[in-house]
């Protein structure tokens, strides 16, 4: 059986594009990339697509981008990731252990059918998209719909402002991880274990999930 094809978004291949560029060895540290006019020609895609990609090298430490004057060549190798909305990666990881298995535990226990039909349609959508922006905000959407389901106004409050870190994350990692299509399947767990009523498989699948995302930001560094 073949494995099935997983769609790769316009960011995350211009990003993919970009860091060939970076590793040509024809373009040393310190040299500028071409505008994002011109990149944006060059693959096939908007300018918007190379403005998230760029970001993504800046993240990494492979570029900086001057105003004014264009995207220069910082490190032929990432530096690593720092922080995502003005927070640690390793704390937001500590945080959503705390937060979010705990949500997915209630969430099991309180769901109502209501709840768990809209994060059926909601998962469905996320499978059917190969936009990122709408990845990222349908991805938003599900962990919110999660913690409504908890009924515990202090988690969703918390899970709320969360969420702008996280998304940054998320994207960033769909960008540069590829990690969508394993995302999905992480989700897909969640909610199989909310839905049979399981509080413990419930909490499992969340920490599955968020010790996926923490190993994948590690490769990042």
């Amino acid at each position: 059986m073949h494995s099935p094809v997983q769609r790769v978004s316009a960011t995350e291949a211009a990003f993919s594009a970009i860091r060939g560029l970076i590793d040509d060895q024809t373009l040393a540290v310190g040299d500028r990339l071409p505008g994002e006019l011109a990149l944006a020609k060059q693959f096939g895609v908007s300018r918007s697509v190379v403005r998230e990609a760029l970001h993504a090298c800046a993240t990494l430490g492979l570029t900086e981008t001057r105003s004014g004057s264009g995207t220069y060549v910082l490190s032929k190798t990432p530096s690593g990731v720092s922080e995502f909305g003005g927070f640690d990666p390793d704390h937001l990881m500590e945080a959503r252990i705390h937060v979010e298995v705990p949500t997915a535990g209630h969430a099991a226990e309180r769901r109502t059918t209501e709840e768990l039909d809209a994060m059926r349609r909601l998962l469905a959508r996320m499978r059917d998209t190969s936009v990122l922006h709408e990845w990222v905000r349908l991805d938003r959407d599900f962990h919110t719909l999660v913690a409504e389901a908890s009924h515990n106004s202090v988690l969703l409050s918390i899970t709320a402002s969360m969420r702008r870190s996280l998304d940054l994350q998320s994207e960033f990692l769909n960008i540069t991880q590829a990690r969508q299509h394993t995302s999905d399947v992480e989700h897909a767990e969640i909610f199989a274990a909310i839905e049979s009523g399981d509080r413990l498989e419930a909490e499992r699948a969340a920490l599955h999930h968020i010790d996926a995302v923490a190993s994948a930001i590690r490769a990042g560094r």
